[in-house]
């Protein structure tokens, strides 16, 4: 009988949460702390959205062939991957819910509900309001990295009757490069942010980039903080030129006191792009099935560094 795989899954009953581990795989537990024997492990699943040591572990690993995120982004995984381990994505396990996030940020924006849950929170009623809420209807949306989720947020907005511009790192059917946003963020009302964190995004929504944003356009960050110029966008902010809405920032967590709080025309919300009842289903079928590939020799999916397996 062959050896099993060793691997280490971060939820504490791995058979019940995968629907049953497949043939040939012996699971260990861990998700932070002191971490089981790791000598012989050879397939690794970070815990979802945990400390720097459940990463930091790989360093720990010597027979680690693969490491599986929950996440779409891995930037924080590439530092700890040495040669010859193979390093794969969650692509497609949040598509459904940071479009229906990115979906929410927008309307919430739009039709002013922060402004509701005040009055709620007083008790009143306001007898009128001077000016109409926005309507997504007839607006241009900016989906700027147009991936699996871009996609997933595109099929949630035609519904509302708005046109969608898509943008990606390089152009192919029906998507722009990212160097034609000179010309295509003047003409967006809402630009939504996807890409994921790599040297040629960090900072990349800095003063010009903001400043090429028509009048009381909005600004909708579903990515990572760092793409942002945090600084940048305080001071397009503080002129109540534009609007935004975040879930991510940079830093993060944001530190109490830091004037992103307290900047006008801008919604925050702490990082719960991923965080539905949507995310545990998909991310149990995408792990299973790696697994059974890895025990039975067939190629991984979503391989975005390393040697594919």
């Amino acid at each position: 009988m062959a050896d099993l795989v060793k691997t280490l899954l971060p939820w504490e009953d791995p058979e019940g949460f995968l629907g049953g581990l497949p043939a040939g795989i012996d699971a260990q537990y861990y998700a932070g702390g002191e971490p089981p024997a790791l000598d012989a492990v050879e397939f690794y699943v970070p815990s979802y959205m945990g400390s720097s040591e459940v990463v930091e572990v790989v360093d720990q690993m010597p027979a680690l062939k693969v490491v599986q995120t929950q996440t779409a982004g891995f930037e924080n995984v590439l530092p700890h991957l040495r040669e010859g381990v193979t390093l794969c994505n969650a692509r497609g396990v949040h598509d459904a819910s940071t479009a229906e996030l990115a979906v929410g940020l927008i309307l919430a924006t739009y039709r002013r509900l922060p402004r509701a849950v005040q009055n709620q929170a007083r008790g009143e009623w306001p007898s009128s309001y001077q000016e109409l809420d926005d309507s997504l209807a007839d607006r241009t949306v900016l989906i700027l990295g147009y991936g699996s989720i871009g996609e997933a947020l595109e099929r949630r907005l035609v519904g509302f009757e708005c046109d969608i511009i898509r943008v990606a790192r390089r152009a192919r059917d029906g998507v722009h490069p990212i160097s034609d946003l000179p010309e295509l963020l003047p003409k967006a009302d809402v630009v939504v942010l996807l890409t994921p964190a790599t040297d040629e995004t960090r900072g990349m929504v800095d003063a010009k980039f903001l400043a090429q944003l028509k009048d009381g356009a909005l600004l909708i960050n579903v990515a990572r903080g760092v793409i942002v110029d945090t600084d940048a966008l305080i001071a397009e902010l503080s002129t109540e030129r534009i609007r935004a809405a975040l879930d991510v920032t940079d830093p993060e967590p944001l530190p109490a006191g830091h004037p992103l709080w307290s900047a006008p025309n801008v919604l925050i919300n702490p990082h719960r792009g991923g965080a539905s009842t949507a995310f545990s289903p998909r991310v149990a079928r995408l792990v299973r099935a790696q697994l059974e590939r890895y025990a039975n020799g067939e190629p991984l999916i979503n391989v975005v560094a390393g040697p594919p397996r």
